[in-house]
């Protein structure tokens, strides 16, 4: 088995599954299955290798969907699409956050 790397980042969307049954929330239905491709492809892009993404169950937040959370920094981004994906990875890039998109620190 090889060595663990630990991801610097870890960026969690929210793809509004449930437990008992398919996804009801507003982020799956905002697009959030294909935002996570693009993320994936925007990492990849700017070789930014160490950040995990994992598509989440419901977070309970739909009112803000589609959502996106980034630990360890603990940033709760709200209404993401293709555009807040790319302000949200310069800030990542920069070691801040993106305000604009940012509704929970």
């Amino acid at each position: 088995m090889g060595k663990l790397t630990k991801p610097k980042h870890h960026i969690f969307v929210c793809a509004s599954f449930r437990m008992k049954g398919d996804a009801q929330g507003v982020c799956g239905r905002k697009g959030a299955v294909p935002l996570i491709q693009y993320l994936e492809g925007e990492l990849s892009d700017r070789g930014l290798d160490d950040v995990l993404v994992s598509s989440t169950g419901c977070l309970k937040l739909c009112d803000h969907g589609p959502v996106m959370m980034i630990y360890p920094d603990n940033y709760w981004y709200g209404e993401v699409d293709e555009d807040a994906i790319d302000e949200i990875l310069d800030a990542l890039e920069e070691g801040k956050a993106a305000e604009d998109y940012l509704f929970a620190k």
